[in-house]
């Protein structure tokens, strides 16, 4: 599928989930900002959209990020970020949110599985009082958008 076509406003999206329960998919959810991909996005995307399920994923939009990272974030606009993301084999499509947290978004997409990071294990998951399960993929030690930031910092101060 064409990336344009994955990126979908939420009405837009909402209107495509009946058909796809219908023919019985499983509906996984989760979200991030998604700011410079790397491995660890990918990695952790893939295995979010295993098997036969529909994987959406809620993406912080500009102003979300910025007030959860930083003024200095994102790095990335939403809409290349959003690109990057639906470019992704295993990420069936993209809703940007506006929100500093998806709950109204997992309230109307009503998933099936809300999908997190291993890091999140025992902590308190926005959305997991909407959703039948959840569950948490592996994160991978050593990979995070916030390190790379430091790491190019280190590399402009040494120059």
């Amino acid at each position: 599928m064409p990336i344009k076509n994955k990126i979908l406003k939420l009405p837009a999206l909402l209107k495509k989930l009946p058909v796809l329960r219908r023919q019985g998919k499983t509906i996984a959810f989760t979200n991030g900002c998604f700011d410079l991909m790397h491995i660890g996005h990918v990695k952790y995307l893939e295995e979010a959209g295993k098997g036969e399920r529909i994987l959406i994923v809620g993406l912080n939009s500009d102003v979300s990020t910025r007030n959860i990272k930083g003024s200095n974030r994102p790095i990335v606009p939403q809409t290349s970020r959003a690109a990057v993301l639906a470019a992704l084999e295993s990420v069936d499509f993209v809703v940007i949110f506006n929100e500093d947290t998806p709950y109204k978004t997992i309230a109307a997409i009503k998933p099936d599985i809300l999908i997190k990071g291993a890091d999140w294990k025992g902590k308190s998951v926005v959305g997991e009082d909407l959703v039948k399960r959840k569950e948490f993929v592996k994160y991978i030690q050593g990979f995070s958008t916030t390190n790379i930031i430091e790491k190019i910092r280190k590399i402009e101060k040494s120059s």
